[in-house]
């Protein structure tokens, strides 16, 4: 038998609060996480906001754009490259990003708590 579990969201910001092709920078309790929207493909991402190649909160400032159809971000200090979709380093490296839901709503966004 399967197990359902239920997805439940908090209020990370309002639509206009966010860049378009950038990204922002939301903090739930002690996590900081990056959100990100890409308005050519209108497609939301909400990825952890530290670097897991050097453990640095940057991720939110890093240079995002796409691999083939893949959308990615690059580390703003030492350009690792990750996609915003499944985390994994697109660099060759072992380490990936925790990755979240994320929907919007009454131009509210909303990102997974779990």
């Amino acid at each position: 038998m399967e197990t359902v579990t239920e997805t439940s969201w908090f209020l990370a910001c309002r639509v206009e609060d966010t860049i378009p092709n950038g990204g922002v920078c939301v903090k739930r309790d002690d996590e900081q996480i990056a959100l990100f929207y890409f308005s050519r493909q209108d497609r939301w991402y909400a990825v952890q906001n530290e670097c897991p190649h050097r453990r640095q909160m940057a991720l939110s400032r890093g240079m995002v754009g796409t691999a083939g159809e893949e959308p990615k971000v690059a580390c703003p200090f030492h350009k690792m490259q990750f996609s915003l979709a499944s985390g994994e380093c697109l660099s060759g490296g072992e380490c990936r990003l925790k990755t979240y839901r994320v929907k919007v709503a009454d131009g509210n966004v909303f990102i997974s708590k779990n």
